[in-house]
């Protein structure tokens, strides 16, 4: 992991653009990165689904320490998701991310930072972001919306007990990440009430505010 220890960051906010979003559970924050990827052309990176997959890829150097830490409950250390959202991160631009035209990879990164620390080492390393879309959404609705997917999603944490814990962290724990990024002015913060497209289209006025528009 000593790969992650830089002096500088790896990639230069000409190389890159980063957007968090941030929400408490239930918040939308899958749904509104779909949209997002469609028509803004972000490249969506899952901090969960990243370990997720690393946890069974042939080779990997992490894959059995994550499944430990997730067999035992415990918080994967931030240094590995840092360094897999920095290998996805450079796959990408490898691979020509950006689309050409001059026009820069705009990365959507899902489910991090949960903490400040982890919000100080990405961009302390990996890349300093533009912006965080936070998702405002009242804790009822949260539980309500959740409650409606538990009866088919088959999650287990997708119970009211489970639910209001999640919450409980997300405000703990999450909530100084949006607050530092506010003071810094580099918050989008979107009322998540209502349909879909009504918060679609406040986040899009909130971009458009930025100078961030559909590519």
């Amino acid at each position: 992991m000593a790969n992650t220890q830089r002096s500088t960051p790896r990639f230069s906010p000409s190389d890159a653009t980063v957007v968090f979003i941030l929400g408490g559970p239930g918040s939308g924050k899958g749904t509104q990165s779909t949209n997002l990827v469609c028509d803004y052309g972000f490249i969506h990176l899952s901090a969960g689904d990243l370990l997720r997959a690393e946890q069974v890829r042939e080779g990997s150097q992490y894959g059995d320490l994550i499944r430990t830490y997730i067999r035992e409950g415990k918080i994967v250390p931030m240094e590995i998701t840092v360094a897999l959202l920095s290998n996805a991160m450079a796959d990408a631009l490898a691979a020509g991310a950006g689309g050409g035209e001059g026009r820069k990879a705009r990365f959507l990164i899902d489910g991090f930072p949960r903490k400040l620390d982890q919000a100080v080492f990405f961009e302390d390393t990996v890349c300093p972001s533009e912006l965080t879309l936070f998702l405002d959404c009242p804790e009822d609705v949260m539980e309500e919306r959740l409650l409606k997917r538990g009866e088919t999603s088959g999650r287990d944490d997708d119970n009211a007990e489970s639910i209001r814990k999640r919450f409980r962290t997300f405000v703990d724990t999450s909530m100084p990440v949006v607050q530092a990024f506010r003071d810094q002015n580099k918050v989008v913060s979107v009322l998540a009430t209502g349909s879909v497209d009504d918060v679609y289209a406040r986040i899009q006025e909130g971009f458009k505010a930025r100078g961030v528009h559909p590519q």
